[in-house]
């Protein structure tokens, strides 16, 4: 791994970090938030091994809330281009899915908790998870199929769970939490706002059921788009 270029992780809330997705990469990892920066100074592709982006509360287009998106978005597109292994997470995946030209839903369907996606294309990152795994969703506005992507996953609430385009996956579920992380989540204020207290129970009681074969199963997904960075080098 000496002289291995790094993987640029791009946050926007303290608490929703890489989580479990670090592990799997097995690269050294650069994590930056620039989300309120208007004109960011990001690494250059050629200096990168992959890019991941994490998710946030705000909606992908407030570039005006948050100026950064939009060199975050640019990179995105250009990251693409050069086939340099992508993958975004929520927030993430409406910010690929922009940058590739797709249109974001605003409030279209608010989705928090675990359950079930079913995955109807074969993808070797995602596919780890199996057909129909029980995830943790939490959020409430989605984006389309950009032209040219692969559907991966969908939900009657959500029919974009997840996308493949060409390099880039993205994944509007979070599967890179584990039991510490959620609980992180769970004791956050600005994450359970609108949430009353049976939801969060019912929230970490799922989490309970479900994250001891979902972690594994996410970490091998991660190990998979891991191999993809580690090829690139």
């Amino acid at each position: 791994m000496t002289g291995m270029r790094p993987v640029l992780v791009l946050t926007h809330a303290p608490h929703e970090g890489p989580g479990r997705i670090v592990p799997g990469l097995d690269a050294p990892v650069q994590v930056r938030t620039v989300l309120d920066v208007a004109e960011p100074r990001l690494p250059a592709l050629d200096a990168l091994s992959g890019v991941v982006v994490m998710g946030g509360p705000m909606d992908a287009d407030d570039d005006r809330g948050h100026p950064g998106l939009a060199a975050e978005r640019r990179l995105l597109a250009a990251a693409v281009d050069a086939d340099v292994p992508v993958l975004g997470v929520c927030l993430g995946m409406q910010l690929l899915g922009l940058a590739l030209g797709a249109h974001l839903r605003r409030r279209s369907g608010t989705e928090i908790g675990f359950a079930p996606v079913d995955v109807v294309a074969d993808d070797p990152v995602l596919g780890a998870l199996g057909s129909r795994p029980t995830v943790l969703h939490w959020h409430s506005d989605s984006v389309d199929l950009p032209v040219g992507a692969t559907l991966l996953a969908s939900t009657p609430a959500t029919p974009v769970q997840a996308f493949r385009a060409g390099s880039a996956l993205g994944l509007q579920f979070h599967p890179e939490l584990d039991a510490g992380m959620l609980d992180l989540w769970l004791a956050t204020p600005d994450m359970t706002a609108d949430l009353d207290p049976d939801e969060v129970d019912a929230i970490r009681a799922a989490g309970a059921a479900h994250l001891a074969s979902l972690v594994p199963a996410a970490e091998k997904a991660f190990a998979t788009f891991g191999e993809s960075v580690r090829a690139r080098g």
